[in-house]
């Protein structure tokens, strides 16, 4: 009889164990699981609390060129920013090609910037469509000009002025989009800038 109820009690202290073990091991995952959870909120947080602080302004105007200058002012803990590079969004039409043809496509439309600047072709770095610059280093508290110009008509639109062209975006802000790096951290901005007169 003795023996029955050790074996019993033997059989239940090891059940007992098993789930004693298997608890521990759920509290521990669920505790790695809330950990990774934290770092993850945590790491957002960070992240939002050092979003540049770039402040664009139009300078450098003559004729139809001028400068947009980026500073960065902040926040002072982000330090200096690997990379910063601009790009010109387009006006808020949807611009298809019903018709295309040899000498006008889709490429064409989408490569073309449909507002009123585009960066200088060639200048900071910018592509052949002016659409967005080179990415370029830029300091804390410091500031750094990137060449624009106004756009005109694309190659396709016969019988359309530079100055009727222009006369389209005369009450258009000049949307520019920023996409800030320092080393694998990643923010993009939006802003914009009023079109200044011609």
């Amino acid at each position: 009889m003795n023996i029955e109820w050790t074996d019993t009690i033997s059989a239940g202290a090891a059940a007992l164990s098993a789930v004693a073990a298997g608890g521990a091991w759920w509290a521990a995952r669920r505790s790695a699981t809330t950990a990774e959870t934290l770092a993850s909120i945590e790491h957002d947080r960070r992240h939002e609390d050092l979003t540049p602080d770039i402040a664009l302004s139009f300078t450098g105007r003559f004729g139809s060129n001028g400068s947009i200058t980026v500073h960065l002012a902040g926040p002072d803990s982000l330090g200096d920013l690997t990379s910063v590079q601009l790009e010109m969004v387009n006006d808020d039409m949807d611009h298809q090609v019903l018709n295309p043809t040899s000498e006008f496509t889709q490429e064409d439309v989408d490569a073309y910037v449909w507002g009123p600047f585009r960066f200088s072709p060639g200048v900071d770095g910018a592509d052949e469509n002016g659409r967005q610059t080179g990415a370029m280093p830029l300091e804390m508290g410091r500031g750094r000009p990137f060449a624009i110009e106004r756009t005109r008509p694309g190659h396709w639109m016969q019988g359309t002025t530079a100055e009727g062209w222009q006369d389209r975006y005369v009450h258009h802000p000049i949307r520019v989009r920023v996409t800030c790096m320092r080393g694998s951290e990643r923010w993009v901005l939006a802003r914009e800038l009023e079109n200044p007169p011609r």
